[in-house]
């Protein structure tokens, strides 16, 4: 048998996962990560996007994270989401009506701080629809 990894992802809405992997990829706030068993620890921030869990003679899963922090030991991962959902439950029409609202008020506003918001915010929207359109292109396979 493999040597194996757990994984938490956690939000505020509870548990999304948690069980053993063979690698874990992630959305880092300076890159993207790939995380095996006997990882060295790490902590870092993440950025919208996704999480993809491997498991040894199964699908990659897909998670969204709306950003949030990640905490690497050796033989743990753990994910603390400021949102999370499997990327099978995100609505691609709710993620497309976020983007295009973000996108208008990036061109509308002035303030620095109102622009900052709305760049995060497409940001998510973006990650959100990258990830079903992954799930979208894995199912087609």
């Amino acid at each position: 048998m493999a040597e194996t990894i757990h994984v938490d992802i956690v939000s505020a809405e509870g548990e999304i996962f948690a069980g053993e992997v063979s690698m874990v990829f992630l959305p880092g706030s300076l890159g993207d990560l790939g995380i095996y068993p006997r990882h060295a620890p790490l902590l870092t921030t993440l950025r919208a996007g996704e999480v993809r869990v491997q498991r040894e003679g199964e699908e990659e899963q897909v998670f969204y994270v709306g950003g949030g922090a990640l905490e690497v030991q050796p033989h743990l991962v753990t994910v603390l989401a400021d949102t999370a959902a499997r990327a099978k439950d995100l609505d691609e029409a709710q993620a497309l009506t976020a983007k295009q609202r973000a996108e208008e008020a990036v061109r509308s506003r002035v303030d620095k701080m109102e622009i900052a918001e709305a760049q995060a915010e497409l940001a998510r929207a973006v990650a959100q629809l990258k990830a079903i359109e992954r799930l979208r292109k894995k199912r087609s396979v």
